[in-house]
């Protein structure tokens, strides 16, 4: 059973910053492509960021680039977001996502984490 489990998640003001993690588990994710999405009350679940299994492709939704950076450890199937300058606009609750596919995970991808709150105050 493939489980993916994020954490880091909490409330920061404005201008604060904060790391997610998402750690894998239940087998190897070898090759497998990582995300990060969000969806905010009232709103559509969005694409935030995306890295390939070596790390040399990636990409941002243009709301976050500059702000946020996504990494990974593939050794320990583990995925980062560091989010700095925080907004209120990005309250919503963040999601990972892997797939053996670049593209589909930043669509359609095959396995999800059960989502951490992050919650910015003005």
């Amino acid at each position: 059973q493939v489980q993916l489990v994020e954490s880091g998640g909490g409330s920061v003001q404005a201008g604060g910053s904060l790391r997610l993690s998402c750690a894998a588990s239940g087998r190897a994710f070898s090759g497998y492509d990582w995300g990060w999405f969000r969806q905010a009350p009232g709103k559509e679940r969005e694409f935030v960021a995306g890295i390939s299994w070596r790390g040399g492709r990636s990409d941002y939704t243009d709301s976050v680039k500059g702000r946020f950076i996504i990494s990974r450890d593939s050794a320990k199937n583990t995925v980062y977001l560091h989010m700095s300058n925080l907004k209120p606009e990005d309250t919503a609750v963040y999601y990972c996502a892997a797939d053996p596919s670049y593209t589909n995970v930043k669509i359609r991808p095959t396995y999800w984490g059960q989502g951490t709150q992050v919650t910015v105050s003005s």
